[in-house]
């Protein structure tokens, strides 16, 4: 591991620096919620934040994207891409956001990559941030496996009281302390304090679902005739904010805007959600998944099951974000361990096999 130690004070002077050649995107608070938006000085970022109301993957997949402008008024008609690479850091990530991301690479990038998220993505750098106590009483992230952050971080904070962990995962990460000269080498004596900070958070996270997560797909399968969905079905406003506020939710709906002389425009894209009623509408006006029940189910099949089985990581990743903005109070914690309960009532809960 190769390591540098940030004091708390130094933070201001870092945020300058990185100021210089980076748009910076953080953790901040705006009225009573936290967002990640942009950071002009130190006194904005706040890493202790619990949980933010959008996840980091705003910036990554914008909510509404420009693809291409095009101009046809002329004798050559023009179509000219539109690219973000502006430089970013997006600052404290959570774990959770963390294996979101580490999704969202695997979706966009295999097969066609798509060209949008791709440039932004290699104009982003990513700096975590270890999760020393639970953000949020809605997240899971324990239960999902997605507590410890994955190894696709280009910089990874810890905090030890007066000072940060900066441990390097990238030439990115490299960058960020270039020429910084507040910054340090990790110790023996840190990487003990390390050691304790790590021994010391497991304790405050519990686990949520009452079953080992890697028999979530294989349970799904076996409930997809469950009285549940229907149950879900009734309760569902098919309002579409858990897909909104969700890390690993990537459809998106293209559309085309043109003047009024019809001879130029674009064509951008925006967030779409499998929630509400016309989104599996197709040609003829066939509506392949016109009930809430089947959309329940195909958003949990989505997060528990397709997405696993496809890119090989887990589709849901805990943050208890959809949880949190669901004005019926639909959580995947209840529905896997309700799923969970119905085809095993005798089964032991998690508390009870650890015990």
């Amino acid at each position: 591991m190769i390591a540098k130690i940030l004091p708390k004070h130094a933070l201001q002077n870092w945020i300058e620096t990185l100021r210089e050649h980076y748009r910076i995107i953080g953790p901040k608070l705006a009225q009573s919620q936290f967002i990640f938006g942009d950071i002009h000085s130190a006194d904005e970022l706040d890493l202790s934040y619990p949980t933010t109301i959008l996840p980091p993957k705003k910036v990554l997949l914008p909510q509404r994207e420009d693809l291409f402008h095009f101009d046809a008024t002329g004798d050559t008609h023009i179509v000219e891409p539109t690219f973000d690479d502006e430089p970013t850091v997006i600052l404290g990530i959570h774990a959770c956001d963390m294996h979101s991301i580490t999704l969202l690479d695997r979706v966009f990038e295999r097969g066609t990559a798509d060209q949008h998220y791709q440039t932004r993505r290699e104009n982003t750098t990513l700096v975590s941030l270890e999760c020393i106590k639970s953000c949020s009483e809605y997240s899971f992230c324990k239960s999902m496996g997605t507590l410890s952050i994955p190894e696709d971080f280009d910089l990874h904070i810890t905090d030890l009281g007066d000072e940060y962990l900066l441990e390097i995962g990238s030439n990115k990460g490299v960058s960020l302390l270039w020429n910084f000269n507040e910054v340090r080498e990790a110790t023996d004596a840190d990487f003990e304090r390390l050691n304790k900070v790590m021994s010391e958070k497991w304790s405050h996270f519990t686990y949520r679902v009452d079953f080992d997560i890697t028999e979530l797909p294989a349970l799904l399968s076996l409930s997809y005739d469950s009285k549940v969905w229907e149950e879900l079905g009734d309760r569902c406003l098919a309002c579409g904010a858990c897909n909104i506020v969700c890390p690993t939710c990537y459809c998106f709906d293209v559309r085309d805007e043109v003047d009024f002389s019809l001879c130029s425009g674009g064509r951008f894209r925006v967030w779409d959600s499998c929630q509400l009623d016309r989104f599996a509408v197709v040609a003829g006006g066939h509506d392949f998944r016109d009930a809430r029940a089947a959309r329940q189910r195909h958003r949990f099949f989505r997060k528990g099951k397709y997405l696993t089985e496809k890119y090989g990581v887990v589709g849901c990743v805990g943050c208890g974000r959809c949880a949190q903005a669901c004005l019926v109070h639909i959580s995947p914690v209840d529905i896997f361990n309700e799923l969970h309960r119905r085809r095993v009532p005798s089964a032991a809960t998690q508390e009870e096999i650890l015990a």
